[in-house]
């Protein structure tokens, strides 16, 4: 079958039409956008945001001497106006405390045991220490977001061998792993928050640890605060050094080991199976 000239001319003319909505889609399909910048690279800036957004927050804390105010000395010296200001405004003092603590722990930045000493004082151990817990999974949920869309997913896709077995062996029994290291006082709070991020661990086994494993701790420092006004009245030394005592830090660990019991029992079946 032949095709005439005339025939061949519109078809010409229709595949030119088309030119350049495929030049479009070339291009878009090469990852660059109207304005010339790369689809890979305002991704890349998408994720990075935040990460830059919580380091400038970092620098302007320590720049414009914040942490010189973060102690109990400042806490002792206002304790009148802020109790006052709970007072007569304790809705807007329980919400801003747990919106303040948020920001604080998602920052990164150290005082987070003054802030809860401070909750025990204003709202007392039992609500001063709900709030703080509340506050503390907000922010430390946050920044495991914010890691985990900055870097853990690249990290997660291009992860092999010995690192992916580990991260998936975390992920089995990430809670009882999360719930021991949130109970145990010797792991820094931001890399319990950014670590989990790194293996996969999901966002609801993250959150139902930390408001558990920090439950414990969060409440031996609100009831030092909520026998603060005590301890000032007496004139005695205001002082963090002697709360977590060895008896603390004894029953925090055995509470620890208890988490991982479970985990601990499915190996040594999962063992005593192989050798059967």
């Amino acid at each position: 079958m032949t095709i005439s000239k005339q025939e061949a001319q519109p078809q010409a003319g229709a595949s030119e039409a088309v030119t350049p909505e495929n030049g479009a889609a070339a291009q878009s399909a090469g990852g660059e956008s109207a304005n010339g910048i790369p689809a890979n690279g305002r991704s890349l800036f998408k994720r990075l945001a935040p990460v830059l957004v919580i380091i400038a927050l970092a620098i302007s804390f320590f720049a414009f001497g914040l942490d010189e105010y973060v102690n109990l000395e400042t806490l002792a010296e206002h304790r009148n106006a802020l109790s006052r200001f709970v007072d007569e405004h304790f809705l807007i003092a329980a919400l801003g405390f747990v919106a303040f603590y948020a920001v604080f722990v998602a920052v990164s930045v150290p005082g987070a045991a003054v802030l809860t000493v401070a909750g025990g004082f204003l709202f007392g151990t039992i609500l001063g220490g709900t709030l703080t817990i509340i506050g503390a999974t907000i922010g430390a949920t946050g920044i495991f977001l914010i890691a985990r869309t900055a870097i853990g997913d690249v990290l997660k896709r291009h992860t092999q061998g010995m690192l992916s077995k580990m991260a998936e062996g975390f992920r089995k029994d990430a809670f009882n792993y999360l719930l021991a290291l949130r109970l145990m006082p010797v792991f820094p709070f931001f890399v319990v928050n950014v670590a989990p991020a790194f293996l996969g661990v999901r966002i609801r086994t993250f959150i139902l640890a930390t408001l558990i494993g920090i439950a414990p701790a969060t409440y031996v420092f609100a009831s030092v605060g909520a026998g603060l006004g005590s301890v000032i009245a007496r004139g005695d030394e205001i002082s963090l050094s002697n709360v977590m005592t060895p008896q603390i830090i004894t029953a925090l660990v055995g509470i620890a080991l208890l988490a991982l019991l479970p985990v601990g029992v499915k190996r040594w079946r999962k063992w005593r199976a192989a050798a059967d």
